[in-house]
């Protein structure tokens, strides 16, 4: 009894008597900010005296009441290595090899996120990364409800040839070019997520304090239950534009009868990879996948072979209502299906799948290559790789996984408020694509997100950001562009005191989301803080459209930021990307000259010209124009006619 009763003692004791610790910013090897006062904070037992010591300086300060302690240093200069002491009754903490220099957060989605070892010269760049004084914190993937008190894990790693491969390309390339023209520590505070909107990143104070997402704060979630309730009604909203509405098991029966109506469904090019990244963020659960494939007579006849991509639960594969498989496999799928179960014509194709068992991360869907999904008669083959229509099974069993995009402020929660109030000069940003469908909403929820970053930190710290590059279709202003419209949201918030962007239209890849030259544009963003943040005599912005005048026919435009006279770079040596129109608001492609270090530009169809566009596409090939400097021109309209996202809002 005396044994029971003494453990019990040890576990009481234990809860409340913690030994004296840091919050985990503060370890081995950390970069602290230099030439401002530093916080260092951490937790102890409540009302417990702290003593801190930092670089011949000694701070005392006594825990509160939930045990958090806080201390701040003088502003130091760079140099080191530091330690830092920390003692306590309840025992003591220390750190070591801690440098003074630059700090810079680097946040944003996938292009932030993505590292040094997919960027392009890899091999060369970790020829070039001994770099012990530039240093590296990476802020693991999470999302909570409410604020978290401290990062679960991380350290600060060494920049070098073993390390670099992990660290942020651009936060690196950025970090190498400052250390080489300042030759002071460099410390690289990582907290970016791939797919990520801006309304993750939000503290649910600073929607409070904003209009557009007052509401939205007012009502968020306490719990994932809830969480997931909403999510699913956002879901039935977005697809049959009724939140009330819930297809039942009869409702679903239809999805397989052969005679389905796809309308409602969510389409996607290519079936293979995530639902998350196919428009059903965070759906876990069944769900159905169908095609409409087009066959000859002459295949209709035959013996066919249907090829399927990898779901290793099981899959039941409808061919026009007729249950033709239901089976689980692991890789590739080879169904043989008999003469004359397709039909010459239009044919519906629809598999009812699970989550995967192997990747239960992966959720339902298919895995593997797109090669892998066709239907061979003999020597025909067609392909299947494009062009399915997805619709989870909201009748069976579902939830959601707990990802970025589920609740807005929850990355905020889990992997910004840790950091604060962690002195740092600025903070680079490569974000926007996943908020492309409400661009202009970015016009708010952009400047929102830097100054509630800026009222948290206390500090209106610089901030420089990404312009989103080159994807997807050359469209025409006629047609309008999502990411055309979140480029000039990107533009507009350059209002803001402090603020830098690079342009990157010229090294993006329409064919890939994620381009792999990080080098340029951290440089692009290197000369905005080598101008601003250390003083240094450069150019360091892209042209900007300043005026236009009209002049009889033709549209004048006037830009600023030239460092010189314009350069144009591209195999003809003349001037694209321009459109031109009147007062009926049609646009049409047009031409441009460089005359007196102004853009002249007209067309034929268009005698009295009101508006002009460059660069207004999501994919931005034709424009190459450059100042002295080699920065390209930023895209523009001089218009303000409403575009296509205008209506848009985050729920």
């Amino acid at each position: 009894m005396k044994r029971y009763l003494l453990l019990a003692f040890l576990v009481i004791h234990s809860a409340a008597f913690a030994q004296v610790k840091l919050a985990r910013l503060f370890s081995d090897h950390v970069v602290l900010q230099r030439q401002k006062p530093i916080p260092v904070w951490g937790w102890a037992n409540a009302g417990e005296k702290v003593k801190v010591t930092l670089a011949g300086q000694t701070q005392n300060t006594k825990a509160g009441a939930d045990g958090k302690w806080m201390v701040k240093f003088s502003p130091l200069e760079a140099g080191g290595p530091h330690t830092m002491a920390v003692t306590a009754k309840s025992g003591t903490a220390a750190v070591s090899d801690i440098l003074i220099g630059e700090v810079w957060l680097c946040s944003g989605q996938s292009n932030m996120e993505w590292p040094v070892r997919n960027a392009n010269h890899f091999e060369k760049e970790k020829a070039n990364a001994e770099f012990p004084q530039i240093r590296h914190f990476k802020v693991a993937h999470e999302v909570t409800l409410t604020p978290e008190k401290d990062l679960k894990s991380g350290d600060w790693k060494l920049a070098s040839a073993e390390t670099v491969g992990d660290f942020t390309a651009i936060g690196f390339f950025f970090a190498r070019e400052i250390y080489q023209k300042l030759n002071v520590p460099i410390g690289i505070l990582h907290s970016s997520w791939g797919g990520s909107q801006i309304e993750g990143w939000i503290s649910k104070e600073g929607m409070l304090g904003n209009e557009e997402l007052k509401s939205y704060a007012e009502n968020l979630p306490k719990t994932w239950e809830e969480a997931d309730v909403l999510m699913d009604k956002k879901l039935r909203m977005q697809l049959f534009k009724n939140a009330d509405y819930i297809p039942g098991e009869q409702d679903e029966k239809l999805y397989t009868s052969g005679t389905a109506d796809f309308k409602n469904w969510q389409s996607t090019g290519d079936p293979v990879g995530q639902w998350d990244w196919k428009g059903l963020m965070g759906y876990r659960g069944e769900g159905f996948m169908a095609k409409t494939i087009s066959v000859s007579d002459d295949i209709a006849s035959k013996l066919t072979t249907l090829s399927l991509a990898e779901n290793d639960n099981n899959v039941d594969v409808y061919v026009n209502g007729k249950l033709v498989n239901s089976s689980a496999v692991k890789g590739s799928r080879k169904i043989s299906i008999p003469a004359n179960t397709w039909k010459a014509g239009e044919n519906q194709l629809v598999l009812k799948v699970g989550k995967m068992i192997g990747t239960a991360w992966f959720g339902p869907g298919l895995m593997g290559s797109s090669s892998d999904l066709y239907l061979e008669a003999g020597q025909q083959k067609i392909s299947l790789a494009t062009d399915w229509k997805l619709m989870p099974s909201f009748a069976g069993k579902h939830e959601y996984a707990h990802l970025m995009n589920n609740v807005g402020t929850t990355i905020y929660n889990a992997m910004i408020v840790q950091l604060i109030p962690f002195s740092v000069r600025g903070s680079l940003w490569y974000q926007g694509e996943a908020n492309a469908g409400r661009s202009y909403q970015y016009r708010k929820t952009f400047p929102l997100m830097i100054n509630d970053w800026r009222r948290l930190w206390n500090d209106e710290f610089s901030f420089y950001w990404v312009q989103l590059s080159s994807f997807g279709k050359e469209l025409n202003s006629n047609q309008g562009s999502v990411w055309a419209e979140l480029r000039e949201a990107q533009d507009m918030t350059l209002s803001l005191p402090k603020t830098g962007m690079a342009v990157t239209t010229d090294v993006g890849n329409p064919k890939d989301i994620h381009p792999t030259n990080k080098q340029d544009v951290a440089h692009r963003l290197a000369v905005n803080a080598l101008k601003f943040d250390y003083g240094q005599d450069i150019s360091y912005s892209s042209p900007r459209f300043e005026k236009l005048n009209i002049e009889n026919d033709k549209a004048v435009i006037s830009v600023k930021y030239l460092d010189g006279d314009i350069v144009v770079k591209n195999k003809y040596g003349y001037i694209e990307g321009f459109e031109i129109a009147g007062e009926d608001k049609v646009f049409h492609y047009a031409q441009a000259v460089y005359q007196d270090k102004k853009l002249v530009v007209s067309s034929a169809k268009v005698k009295n010209p009101v508006a002009v566009r460059y660069n207004w596409s999501d994919a931005t090939e034709e424009g190459q124009i450059f100042n002295a400097a080699g920065l390209p021109l930023a895209p523009f309209r001089t218009d303000t006619w409403p575009g296509i996202t205008v209506n848009n809002k985050f729920q």
